[in-house]
């Protein structure tokens, strides 16, 4: 039987048939379902469907391949509560609703509302400086200190993508990680670290069927997502050619404000923001406020707890990794293990959840610190 939920992952695997033509068929023949039960010659009467494609819809119906794929895609998510919207569904994300090219099918785990509150894509190059990082840490921790519920949009890449990410796990900000694959996978693996925190606060976003490999056009693709998703998209670092400047573009043609931090004009990696700003298709930016004024966002500012200490509780085991940091400064993973006494595995562990709280700093090489800042304000017995 050809219901709603496996009509519309059939769609999606008929060669030739891409979002703005999924949305067409179900604006004229009224569901998605609807569509499998037109003659060919029904279906061609339809603008733009030519016979190619109607044929091509008409010879699914008896593609046992096809079916069994959508079966198996089905209990695929069922199994690992992964939810599907479709572009009709009033809880299907509206502003990627507003963009033509916006996927007609969702895929998505974990806890968010993608119609509540303000939405800002954060993008940049893979080899993010320590200016680009910075920048990202103190946004970032602005938009907390003005009570604002932004939720982070990005993609998951190293750099300055990851970068965002961790921060907003760190504030407490949901924040969203838009794959170029399927939901049964991780790229890069090395980011598996921080899916239950973001699951937690936010989610995992793809358009894409589990099993699909991270290739280099998926990435063009995923870029629109992250684009249609937000109210506005940073570029903090990037080249002039860089993924970060085709995000930009999305942003840019479906009328989203393009924000760019601006950087010195020899610098490879402020290229990308410089060039936008040049020539007006990026407002330039230097914190929190300035993203507030140029969208428009009602900002709090939170009561000066400069002087409030914080009571942090700690196990035994996260005490001694801290005296460690405290008599030693910065000091490399295997090395805190050494003084501990403790295996690298819990070591890290232990740092991966003070890091999510702020309390340390990860640096290059697998090199930990304490966050002098916040430190001061800790009451904290050792």
């Amino acid at each position: 039987m050809i219901d709603y939920n496996s009509s519309r992952l059939a769609l999606k695997l008929i060669h030739g048939i891409g979002d703005v033509t999924i949305k067409k068929l179900v604006a004229y023949c009224g569901s998605f379902e609807e569509i499998f039960k037109q003659k060919k010659y029904q279906l061609i009467k339809i603008p733009g469907i030519n016979e190619k494609i109607s044929e091509a819809i008409v010879n699914t119906t008896k593609d046992t391949s096809i079916w069994k794929r959508v079966e198996k895609e089905l209990k695929f998510c069922e199994k690992n509560n992964i939810k599907i919207l479709s572009f009709n569904e009033d809880n299907y994300p509206y502003r990627l609703f507003h963009c033509e090219d916006g996927p007609a099918i969702l895929f998505y785990k974990g806890n968010i509302n993608f119609n509540s509150g303000y939405f800002l894509s954060i993008v940049g190059t893979r080899k993010a400086t320590s200016y680009g990082k910075q920048f990202c840490e103190n946004l970032i921790k602005e938009f907390k200190d003005l009570q604002l519920k932004v939720t982070i949009v990005s993609g998951m890449a190293y750099g300055i993508d990851i970068t965002a990410h961790k921060n907003a796990i760190n504030n407490n900000l949901p924040t969203i990680g838009v794959l170029a694959h399927g939901l049964d996978t991780i790229y890069p693996k090395e980011h598996y670290k921080y899916i239950n925190k973001i699951l937690e606060q936010g989610a995992l976003v793809t358009e894409f069927f589990s099993e699909t490999n991270p290739d280099k056009p998926n990435f063009v693709k995923r870029n629109r997502i992250i684009a249609g998703l937000s109210d506005a998209t940073i570029v903090v670092e990037s080249k002039i050619d860089g993924g970060a400047m085709i995000t930009a573009d999305f942003a840019f043609n479906y009328n989203r404000d393009v924000l760019a931090l601006p950087g010195r004009i020899n610098d490879t990696f402020s290229e990308g923001p410089n060039y936008l700003i040049k020539k007006n298709k990026a407002a330039l930016i230097e914190n929190a406020k300035d993203i507030c004024s140029i969208l428009g966002w009602e900002i709090k500012e939170k009561p000066n707890n400069e002087n409030m200490q914080i009571v942090f509780e700690l196990s035994d085991e996260e005490k001694k990794i801290l005296n460690v940091l405290k008599e030693d400064g910065d000091t490399p993973i295997d090395i805190i293990a050494l003084k501990t006494s403790l295996p690298v595995s819990k070591v890290s562990v232990h740092l991966l959840n003070l890091e999510f709280n702020g309390v340390v700093k990860s640096l290059p090489g697998k090199i930990y610190a304490l966050n002098i800042k916040l430190w001061k304000k800790l009451l904290i017995i050792l």
